[in-house]
């Protein structure tokens, strides 16, 4: 039993060092200088609740939303249209009212991209069994088309978790495009990078749960999309400084993997309060994401196709908002 011990002992010490070499790295990370260029390029995103396609919202609460779209130089909304079933399929009757929204968004704010968020998550790892069958792919598939045959500019698909080197995922994607045609917009959630090159599976020893893509299984999910989004919440750190340093290492990874011109990206900065859209972090704010992706942007240079999201706009308080103008919009 003694070499047993040893082994535990010796990978819990491993662990715990390469733990250790991230926290080092992740606090310095957001020490980095910001250039004035590295501000707002009329980019942004952000995803809205699904009452604005299933009737709750109504014109005069779409009228109020409008000054924030315009203010915030979003150009994508990520609008949820629903939950897949285990199956891959998607009832319409969860966007039944998208028609009507969708006539406000074209009256008013005609330049902007309104998709519909598809949506999965599911309990278990797919490490030992691909995500999607290759049945439920077409089912997606076909539910994205249907999504965006109602009048939607595209679709916006955040499946979770997926393990890197999933087979499923990708060929989705593919199928997805292949579906809603190349003019129509098709944007991806992906789940964050990881931090140092294989830190993915003592993380997932750690944490017992699937939370980051390799460099290349970013690219080669992205492959067939237009755009790229980062997620800024449910990164796990434990202070501000920490989580800035984060958000820096996924803006410099993904910049260096995604090439412009091909994929445009996105990072998600986390504005909610309900707890439907995830665990509450008093180190996860705007401001910081905001100061982050300026940062990671000014060490890798000038681009033109990044841009916040805001997670979820239709749930984002006053003090969040005016921290995002004055931070990332015009600081």
């Amino acid at each position: 039993m003694k070499w047993l011990l040893k082994r535990i002992l010796a990978g819990f010490a491993a662990l715990v060092i390469v733990a250790a070499g991230a926290g080092v790295l992740l606090w310095t990370q957001f020490l980095g200088e910001t250039e004035p260029w590295a501000v707002s390029q009329g980019n942004n995103a952000a995803w809205l609740s699904g009452a604005w396609v299933s009737g709750e919202r109504s014109r005069d609460d779409f009228a109020d939303l409008l000054p924030r779209i315009r203010e915030g130089e979003i150009g994508e909304l990520y609008v949820h249209v629903g939950e897949l079933t285990p199956e891959g399929e998607l009832p319409p009757g969860n966007y039944a009212r998208a028609e009507e929204f969708l006539a406000w968004t074209e009256q008013e704010i005609p330049d902007v991209d309104v998709l519909g968020w598809v949506s999965r998550t599911a309990d278990s790892s797919s490490m030992t069994e691909d995500r999607f069958t290759p049945q439920q792919r077409a089912a997606v598939a076909r539910s994205a088309a249907e999504v965006h045959d109602t009048g939607f500019d595209g679709v916006h698909l955040a499946v979770r978790p997926v393990t890197t080197n999933d087979p499923s995922l990708p060929d989705t994607v593919e199928r997805v495009r292949r579906e809603i045609g190349d003019d129509a917009t098709l944007s991806v959630q992906a789940q964050h990078v990881e931090l140092l090159t294989g830190i993915r599976l003592p993380a997932f020893a750690l944490s017992r749960s699937e939370r980051f893509w390799s460099t290349g299984y970013v690219k080669r999910v992205s492959e067939h999309a237009d755009t790229v989004v980062l997620p800024g919440h449910g990164t796990g750190m434990p202070t501000s400084q920490l989580y800035g340093g984060f958000m820096v290492r996924q803006v410099e990874e993904s910049l260096e993997t995604l090439e412009e011109g091909d994929t445009a990206l996105r990072f998600g900065a986390p504005s909610y309060s309900e707890e439907r859209w995830g665990d509450a972090s008093a180190a996860e704010n705007v401001g910081t994401a905001a100061e982050a992706v300026r940062v990671g942007m000014s060490s890798y240079g000038e681009r033109d196709d990044v841009g916040l999201a805001l997670y979820v706009l239709d749930d984002t308080g006053d003090e969040d908002w005016e921290t995002f103008v004055d931070t990332w919009v015009d600081p």
